[in-house]
């Protein structure tokens, strides 16, 4: 009965911001009580808010820094389990992918700092090397996203075939490839030329142009269309 008890009082708590922003909005919650919003209950010991300021120390108290943990080392925390871990990377995730998605909110991509902003935010939160691709239609519009490879930047991890099957798949008369460099560093590697004439000449077969492969990493980017080495 005692037990029951306290699960109801435990309810009304982990409910509360969720009546916050029904009659405040969404604005006037804090970051712990946004993510108590998508953790739902806590545990017998600690609220849903007690919780998620566990969850915001762990990421140092910095929604950047949050983005970057894994559902494992979300887990880490007693009380969020796998399901509560998902849920917190998923809304991370879409949070990530409003902001970058808004340079890019209109008909035609011009410049090479529209894209680089918005693969800046895309792969910001990679520890690790990471290739991806803008495939582009006749209008020079994105139609789509795509990590293709993870781990090191390799004629065999980038294979070629993949990226100009998508390619076709996706419609694309165009191709931006770009990856990212978490040491730092924008100069581009022997491997990252290498990778890109041999992509460009490939690509060329099947007449879809290579536009630009772009660095970037957290202090900006490299183009190589800018400085005329594709």
């Amino acid at each position: 009965m005692q037990e029951h008890m306290y699960s109801i009082k435990q309810w009304s708590k982990d409910d509360r911001p969720r009546e916050k922003l029904l009659s405040a909005g969404a604005a006037s919650l804090s970051n712990s009580e946004l993510l108590a919003i998508l953790i739902h209950h806590g545990t017998r010991q600690k609220t849903a808010v007690d919780l998620a300021k566990e969850i915001l120390k762990l990421g140092k108290d910095n929604l950047g820094e949050l983005g970057k943990l894994s559902v494992k080392e979300l887990m880490k925390i007693k009380g969020i389990g796998e399901a509560k871990a998902i849920t917190i990377a998923a809304a991370l995730e879409l949070g990530r992918r409003r902001i970058a998605e808004a340079p890019l909110d209109k008909s035609v991509i011009k410049t090479s700092h529209d894209i680089a902003r918005y693969l800046q935010t895309r792969l910001q939160d990679h520890r690790h090397e990471v290739f991806a691709v803008l495939f582009l239609n006749r209008a020079n519009k994105v139609n789509h996203f795509e990590i293709i490879s993870e781990g090191g930047i390799t004629g065999t991890v980038a294979d070629p075939r993949i990226i100009l099957r998508r390619a076709l798949e996706e419609d694309a008369v165009s191709i931006i490839l770009c990856h990212n460099h978490p040491s730092g560093s924008l100069k581009p590697s022997r491997a990252d030329e290498e990778l890109t004439a041999k992509i460009k000449g490939a690509a060329a077969l099947l007449d879809i142009a290579v536009l630009d492969h772009i660095i970037v990493s957290n202090s900006g980017y490299y183009s190589f269309a800018d400085e005329g080495i594709l």
